[in-house]
C-alpha cells in the first residue's frame, strides 16, 4: 500500500516548522490566486518580524548562510500561499521559483544558493516540487535582505 503523506507530515519528517505567514512590509499583498495557481510576492528571510539574513554574498554573508536564507524565504512563500488559500494542504505543487540574491560583483554562485530553496520544495512536495526557476544576482534587495524568493504554486 502506498502511503500518501500530507504536507504537514513532510514538514515534520524534514524537521521543519511552517512559519506564520509574513506580514507585507510595503503596499502589496503576500499572495494572490489566479485560476488554479497561487502566486506569492517576493519573500525575504524574515522570522517573527525579524530579518535574519542581511547583506551581500560573499562579502557579508557566506554561501552557506545564503542557502539557509533561501530556504527560509521558501518556507515563507509556502506560508503566504497557504494563508491566502485556506491551508497548505491545498497546494498541489510548485510551478516556478524566482530567486534573487544580493551579491557582490563577480559572484557566480547564484544557482548554488537557489538550489537551497529548490531542494526544499522537492523535499516537501516530492515530484510535484519540480519547477522552473530563475536565479539571479542583484545589487540590493528590500530591507537589505540577502535573498528574496517569489513562488508560483499549483493548487487543488
Amino acid at each position: 500500500m502506498i502511503e500518501i503523506m500530507t504536507i504537514q507530515a513532510r514538514f515534520e519528517k524534514l524537521g521543519l516548522v511552517l512559519p506564520d505567514a509574513p506580514t507585507p512590509v510595503a503596499n502589496y499583498i503576500s499572495a494572490i490566486q489566479v485560476g488554479n495557481q497561487i502566486r506569492t510576492s517576493g519573500q525575504i528571510p524574515m522570522r517573527n518580524g525579524e530579518l535574519l539574513f542581511k547583506g551581500s554574498v560573499p562579502s557579508t554573508q557566506s554561501v552557506e548562510a545564503a542557502i539557509e536564507a533561501a530556504q527560509l524565504c521558501g518556507l515563507n512563500a509556502i506560508a503566504a500561499a497557504g494563508a491566502a488559500i485556506g491551508g497548505v494542504e491545498k497546494i498541489k505543487g510548485v510551478l516556478q521559483l524566482r530567486v534573487y540574491i544580493a551579491s557582490d560583483i563577480g559572484f557566480e554562485g547564484h544557482s548554488t544558493i537557489a538550489n537551497g530553496v529548490s531542494d526544499l520544495m522537492v523535499g516537501i512536495f516530492g515530484d510535484a516540487g519540480a519547477h522552473t526557476r530563475v536565479a539571479m544576482g542583484s545589487i540590493g534587495l528590500p530591507l537589505g535582505a540577502t535573498v528574496e524568493v517569489e513562488a508560483v504554486f499549483a493548487i487543488r
